[in-house]
């Protein structure tokens, strides 16, 4: 779990949450009678309905190329990276359809380069296992890594400037937990401050090249530039990075799918600049956030400019490190984000906003609503004031954000916030959320319009206005 260190004022603020919740309230008056404050739905739910009934979904022709038909033996030893790379050409050429991993294991010594109106297939009893060895995972591509672009390490499965795109089936695809890949996080830190670097004095794209010789693993799957994608089904082992990266891809649907995947940084789905994106009914069991959404980092990302908008998560089983998360990459902004009916498991945190003093961006009308929690060290977490490590003064601002409907088996600490001096966390609602055991309710710094409505930690109700700052 991550550990973190509180200051001082911030340990004050938690002995004040401690006595106001013996109190019965928080000083301040409370909600006004009728509307949300009384169980009024929120408006802003509306748009999340939309978003479900507009999604867009992939057209791919109705044909079938199995890849046994281009040669692919699928007994788990021979190279099978040529023939399912000819039936992914053949279908595309032939102007789209299915290319179908039958019932076997399907050894791919390289990357599946997916086209356009392609559905791979991986069927129920198929295995499709990716080769250990990174130089089959070269050359470069245009990539995004911790949200910076750059050219590096294709991903297992690569899609870019692509439309209507799923890989579907209830087979496994496999990283391979003998992949090299797996051995470079204790390799890549000298890698990984020097792309930053690059990003924040935004070096050219051209110049951002991180081939032979440097270590920074890629995503298992990747859709870099897309336009209807239909994630759906599948179970993953054994990724190198993060899991299902969603990148500058619009209409989006992630659909039960069962993640099991432990190893650093194995996000679930990160949802990063994309728009109108479904993910709902998955399973998720994972080395770090279940489910993410990043719009890039620092100058990089506020010079793409691209947000990630219109995302409903909803009805997932998860299981990881953190629950749910926004940021740290969210300088090209966050908004209009619905996480509905969710149960969290265990672990950090359930629900973490972080940031720092080089993003910049706003993260904005965040709506979080009947999750299921059992035991995690925070409920809800800020982290919003990170120094700068690249001496940047851009604080991030997370501003409208409304959770409610929980129930909490056990949470260390309820609510933590750190919040930069000169940008607040503001406008925060806690309604209808009851935590039945909780060690602290609440450590607070600089926090603004944080309100209470029916918050119920370890039997202590907790009603009323709050600015801490």
């Amino acid at each position: 779990m991550k550990q973190r260190s509180r200051p001082a004022k911030a340990l004050l603020v938690a002995l004040a949450g401690l006595l106001c919740a013996g109190a019965g309230s928080i000083a301040g008056a409370a909600p006004e009678p009728g509307g949300q404050g009384q169980g009024g739905k929120d408006p802003l739910w509306n748009m999340a309905d939309r978003i479900v009934d507009t999604v867009e979904q992939p057209s791919i022709p109705d044909r079938e190329f199995r890849v046994t038909e281009y040669g692919a033996v699928g007994d788990g030893k021979t190279d099978d990276h040529d023939a399912i790379m000819s039936a992914v050409r053949a279908a595309h050429e032939s102007g789209g359809g299915r290319v179908i991993l039958p019932e076997g294991t399907w050894l791919s010594d390289g990357p599946i380069h997916l086209e356009s109106k392609i559905d791979l297939h991986v069927s129920d009893g198929a295995r499709l296992l990716f080769g250990a060895d990174p130089a089959d995972y070269l050359p470069v591509v245009h990539t995004r890594w911790e949200g910076t672009e750059m050219y590096g390490y294709s991903p297992l499965i690569y899609a870019k400037d692509v439309h209507d795109v799923s890989i579907t089936g209830t087979g496994v695809i496999d990283g391979n937990e003998a992949s090299e890949f797996l051995s470079w996080y204790d390799k890549q830190d000298e890698d990984v401050q020097k792309l930053r670097r690059m990003g924040f004095d935004g070096e050219p794209l051209e110049q951002r090249r991180f081939g032979e010789g440097h270590f920074l693993r890629p995503s298992m799957i990747q859709f870099f530039g897309a336009e209807r994608v239909l994630l759906s089904d599948y179970t993953v082992n054994n990724s190198p990075f993060w899991i299902n990266h969603l990148v500058y891809t619009d209409h989006a649907t992630v659909r039960n799918l069962t993640v099991d995947s432990h190893n650093a940084n194995n996000d679930g789905v990160d949802v990063d600049s994309s728009t109108n994106v479904l993910v709902e009914k998955n399973r998720f069991r994972t080395g770090d956030d279940a489910v993410v959404v990043k719009s890039g980092r620092d100058k990089d990302g506020r010079d793409i400019g691209r947000p990630s908008e219109r995302v409903v998560v909803r009805n997932n089983d998860m299981g990881g490190e953190d629950g749910i998360a926004l940021g740290s990459e969210m300088s090209g902004d966050i908004r209009y984000v619905f996480f509905d009916d969710n149960t969290l498991r265990s672990g950090a945190s359930a629900i973490r906003f972080k940031g720092n003093l080089d993003r910049g961006g706003t993260v904005e009308h965040i709506r979080v609503r009947d999750f299921e929690v059992e035991d995690f060290e925070t409920l809800i977490w800020f982290q919003l004031d990170y120094p700068g490590e690249l001496g940047g003064d851009f604080p991030p601002v997370y501003r409208d954000l409304v959770f409610e409907d929980f129930t909490v088996d056990s949470a260390a600490t309820t609510l933590e916030v750190h919040g930069p001096e000169d940008a607040p966390l503001q406008d925060v609602t806690l309604r209808n959320i009851t935590v039945a055991d909780s060690d602290t309710p609440m450590v607070l710094e600089n926090v603004r319009e944080l309100t209470f409505d029916d918050l119920v930690i370890a039997g202590e109700r907790i009603e009323g206005n709050l600015d801490w700052h």
